[in-house]
C-alpha cells in the first residue's frame, strides 16, 4: 500500500510539475483554443467567435465584383477610316493638263505626304485652301478636295491616304508583352483586340485584372471576362488608357501550417481549404484540426447577418472557426470564402504543449544527472 500510494504521489507531482512548466510560457506558434475563446464577446472580450455553417458560408460569401458601367459597355465602335485631328494623311493630286497648279516639270501628279491634321481638325492643300478634315472618311474628304480644285485645274483627280498617326491612340501599360501607346485601327478598335496588338497579357491570367481609363471615369474587368463575357470587349476611344496588373489581394497563414506568410490570391475566389493548401496543408506534428480560425473585419452589415442582430454599425471583429473533425467539416471549409487581408490560424493540437513540457523535464533532469555525475 505504501508503495502504491508513493507512486500515486509520484504521479501527482509530476503532473503538477508538467503544469508548472507549460505555465512557465513554453515556446509556441500562437494562442491555443482557449485564448481565443476567452477573447470573445460572450467572455467580456472585443471579437465575435462564430463557428462556421451552411448559413454563415451563405452570409459570408462576398467576392469583388469587377465589370464595366453601361456608358462603357454601350460606346459604339470607332469608323477605323474616321480622320481625327492628329492623324497624318497622305495625298496625290493628278491634273488633266501638262502645266498644271501642283504638278512638277515632268509629270503630272503632285504627291503631298504627311499632311498633318491640326487640332481643330483642318488641312491645308494649295488652292484648296483651308479644309475640315476631321469627321470624314478619306473618301469623303477626296470628293471635297476635288470639288475645290475643279474650279483652279480641269478635272482633277485625288487620292486621299490615311496614314498611322497620334489622332486616336491608346496607351497601354503593365502586364503586358509590349507596353506603349497604339493606334485604334480596324483590328484594335476593342479591349481584347489592342490588348492583343500590345503582345498579350504576360501574367496569370487567372489573377489578371484590366483597368481602362476614360476621362475622368474608369472600369476594371477580370481578364478572363473578356472571354467570358462578350458585351466587357468594350470599344475604344482615343486617349483611353490601359492598365494591366496582378490581382493585390493576399491572405496571411499563421500557426501550425505548412509555412508562415502573406500568400497572394492564385485564383478569383479562395476557399479556407484551398488557402490552408496553398501554404502546404495542416503541420501533421502540430496542427490541432479542430481549431482552424479565420480572422477578419467584417463589414457591419454582414456582421449583422451573420450573428442575426440589426444593431452593429461598421467594421466588426470575427473570428470563425472550422472543425475539420466534424462530419461536414471539410465541405465547411471547402465552401467558406476567404477575403482580401483574412488572417487564418491554425491552433497547435494540446498533446504538443505536453510533449513540450515532458522535453523540458527530461532535458532537465538529465542536465541535473550530468552535473551529480561531474560531482562524484
Amino acid at each position: 500500500m505504501n508503495m502504491m500510494a508513493s507512486r500515486g504521489a509520484r504521479a501527482v507531482a509530476l503532473l503538477a510539475l508538467v503544469s508548472m512548466v507549460a505555465a512557465c510560457g513554453l515556446p509556441r506558434s500562437g494562442p491555443n483554443k482557449r485564448e481565443i475563446f476567452e477573447g470573445s464577446v460572450q467572455k467580456q472580450g472585443d471579437a465575435f467567435v462564430v463557428s462556421v455553417n451552411d448559413r454563415v458560408t451563405r452570409a459570408t460569401a462576398v467576392t469583388p465584383v469587377l465589370g464595366f458601367t453601361t456608358a462603357f459597355r454601350n460606346a459604339g465602335l470607332l469608323g477605323s477610316d474616321t480622320i481625327r485631328p492628329g492623324d497624318t494623311l497622305g495625298l496625290t493630286i493628278y491634273e488633266n493638263v501638262d502645266d498644271g497648279l501642283l504638278t512638277t516639270e515632268g509629270t503630272n501628279g503632285s504627291v503631298l505626304d504627311e499632311v498633318q491634321v491640326d487640332g481643330a481638325g483642318f488641312i491645308f492643300i494649295p488652292y484648296a485652301g483651308r479644309i475640315r478634315a476631321a469627321g470624314n472618311t478619306p473618301e469623303r474628304l477626296r470628293q471635297i478636295i476635288t470639288e475645290k480644285l475643279d474650279a483652279q485645274t480641269p478635272d482633277p483627280q485625288v487620292v486621299v491616304r490615311r496614314l498611322a498617326g497620334d489622332g486616336a491612340t491608346v496607351s497601354v501599360v503593365g502586364g503586358v508583352g509590349g507596353q506603349g501607346v497604339y493606334p485604334i485601327e480596324r483590328p484594335t478598335r476593342t479591349l481584347s483586340g489592342m490588348l492583343a496588338a500590345a503582345g498579350g497579357v504576360s501574367i496569370p491570367p487567372e489573377v489578371a485584372q484590366i483597368t481602362v481609363v476614360r476621362g475622368p471615369h474608369r472600369g476594371h474587368i477580370w481578364f478572363q471576362d473578356l472571354y467570358d463575357s462578350p458585351e466587357m470587349d468594350i470599344a475604344l476611344r482615343g486617349g483611353d488608357r490601359i492598365l494591366v496588373e496582378q490581382d493585390t489581394r493576399a491572405f496571411t497563414a499563421l500557426g501550425a501550417t505548412g509555412a508562415q506568410s502573406r500568400v497572394p490570391f492564385e485564383t478569383q475566389t479562395l476557399s479556407a481549404i484551398e488557402a490552408i493548401a496553398q501554404v502546404g496543408g495542416l503541420n501533421s506534428n502540430l496542427a490541432d484540426p479542430t481549431g482552424v480560425f479565420v480572422f477578419r473585419n467584417e463589414p457591419g452589415e454582414i456582421a449583422n447577418v451573420v450573428l442575426g442582430r440589426s444593431d452593429l454599425v461598421g467594421a466588426q471583429r470575427m473570428v470563425y472557426v472550422l472543425d475539420l473533425t466534424e462530419t461536414n467539416g471539410m465541405f465547411m471549409a471547402r465552401d467558406f470564402a476567404i477575403r482580401d487581408d483574412d488572417t487564418v490560424y491554425v491552433t497547435e493540437a494540446p498533446y504538443v504543449q505536453w510533449q513540450k513540457s515532458l522535453r523540458v523535464l527530461t532535458g532537465t533532469a538529465a542536465s541535473a544527472s550530468s552535473v551529480s555525475n561531474l560531482a562524484n
